[in-house]
């Protein structure tokens, strides 16, 4: 009785390995194509994603795709005209395009450096400024986001035996194990299943989500987000100014509809970012060149909003900061006079808060705005979209080197609790600044104009603002 007890055990231990064997092979079916890594997104991040993984040593014997919905751009020609959107690139940033072989290329084609950022506001006559006259470092640099991919991508065509790009492809649904319904098993045996438009099925070990803002990965994933809506927009264009040397300075106004700044792109040219309201917007894109060059020097030029109390107040105690520091000496310069814009270049988009409370799920990673998207006031969004890249690509290296699965939750945890330490302070502070300057009520104009006076008479804390923002 007993040995057929045992028998009958041994039988169903059998049974349910063969089980087991023959559902993973039908879940890696022969059919669907394998990968270790898929980036679904080609934009500057995902692209450059690609390539930082195509970079890591301990890679090179994994499959790396990059599905880019768009064509693949063969022959790049620099336009002689400036494009009207650009990023801030900060130190940190720059450090990641040296490590992948891009930032030889962007100094190739153009950028423009910005030794000196100045801040202040049209209520009062608070003011900051930042330089890095000690360390002798630029604060950041301009660059157009066509320069930025271009030269990302020209590293990455010489990376083809380590990353597969397909252009011209985008994912058409997910399977992602555990949050598709119908999938809720999770072990080291199901992958993401990836269909694309082209009726492809990739299964893979780890996907990468880079696809922005709206992105798809995030929904499949049914990652929890924080949005508001500013209900506001950003107006953009190209200007040319003049009365400036070297134009090396970044110009930053607070206005009571809304930030206006305005970042050199070269000697001649700078680019304009003025958040407004939507009616205001519309207005701004509507008006004829001449008279957009006239408001935009308003903006930047005009004393109405001046708060006599608050400026009684805040003379005061700046007189105070002067005795107190006697080397605290506000050096104030006067912005470049606008004289044109480029024809067609004016342009809007809405502005918006997301932010996803979890940057990772098993074997799914969100990078990008797919993650974060933040207020482009402190010129952080791109930035921090970078740093996502090169602490992800760290930490996936550390999971091979180790022996573990690229899609291991335990590594991914690990990136997701580095980034959020660094993002959501950022969030915070943006969030907290635009509501703060979003007003011109006395008693707010007043704490925040004496808070910007502090903050520009204690170096150390400028110092410390600017070692944030460059890493």
């Amino acid at each position: 009785m007993a040995c057929n007890l045992l028998r009958h055990c041994k039988l169903c231990n059998l049974s349910t390995r063969i089980v087991n064997s023959l559902t993973s092979r039908n879940l890696h079916s022969s059919s669907n194509e394998k990968a270790d890594i898929v980036i679904s997104g080609g934009g500057m991040v995902g692209t450059a994603m690609a390539c930082a993984l195509g970079h890591t040593d301990f890679l090179q014997d994994k499959k790396i795709i990059l599905l880019e919905s768009a064509p693949e751009k063969k022959d790049f020609k620099l336009s002689e005209r400036y494009s009207n959107r650009t990023c801030a690139i900060s130190p940190a940033t720059v450090g990641l395009f040296q490590n992948i072989g891009a930032w030889d290329e962007i100094l190739q084609m153009r950028c423009q450096p910005v030794k000196r950022m100045q801040v202040w506001e049209s209520c009062s006559d608070s003011v900051i400024t930042f330089n890095d006259e000690e360390l002798m470092n630029d604060l950041a640099y301009i660059v157009e986001n066509d320069v930025i991919l271009e030269a990302i991508r020209r590293q990455l065509s010489s990376l083809s035996d380590r990353v597969e790009v397909r252009y011209q492809t985008s994912a058409k649904s997910y399977i992602i194990p555990g949050s598709t319904p119908g999938h809720d098993n999770v072990d080291q045996n199901t992958w993401v299943t990836i269909e694309t438009d082209k009726g492809q099925k990739i299964q893979t070990k780890l996907l990468i989500g880079a696809d922005g803002m709206n992105s798809a990965v995030r929904k499949a994933g049914k990652f929890h987000v924080f949005q508001q809506d500013y209900k506001q927009q950003a107006v953009v264009a190209t200007l040319e100014v003049s009365g400036t040397s070297d134009n090396s300075v970044a110009w930053q106004r607070f206005l009571p509809t809304g930030p206006i700044a305005m970042l050199p792109l070269s000697s001649n040219y700078s680019c304009l970012i003025w958040t407004t309201s939507p009616t205001k917007a519309k207005y701004l894109k509507d008006l004829q060149d001449d008279n957009f060059v006239d408001a935009v020097n308003d903006a930047f030029w005009h004393e109405r909003d001046k708060d006599s109390t608050v400026m009684s107040i805040s003379q005061k105690y700046q007189e105070l900061l002067n005795y107190v520091f006697s080397d605290n000496q506000v050096v104030r310069q006067l912005p470049p006079t606008v004289v044109g814009v480029d024809p067609g270049s004016r342009a809007s988009f809405p502005l918006s808060l997301n932010h996803s409370s979890n940057y990772v799920k098993p074997r799914v990673a969100l990078i990008g705005d797919a993650a974060h998207r933040l207020h482009p006031l402190a010129g952080q969004g791109v930035n921090l979209g970078f740093g996502d890249v090169s602490c992800l690509s760290q930490v996936l290296n550390e999971a091979v080197q180790s022996g573990s699965d690229v899609g291991s939750l335990y590594y991914l945890s690990k990136y997701e609790t580095e980034r959020q330490r660094a993002v959501l302070p950022v969030v915070m502070t943006i969030h907290g600044l635009h509501h703060l300057y979003n007003t011109d009520f006395s008693p707010v104009v007043l704490l925040r104009s004496l808070g910007l006076q502090s903050t520009n008479a204690l170096q150390f804390v400028k110092n410390k603002i600017i070692q944030q923002a460059s890493s």
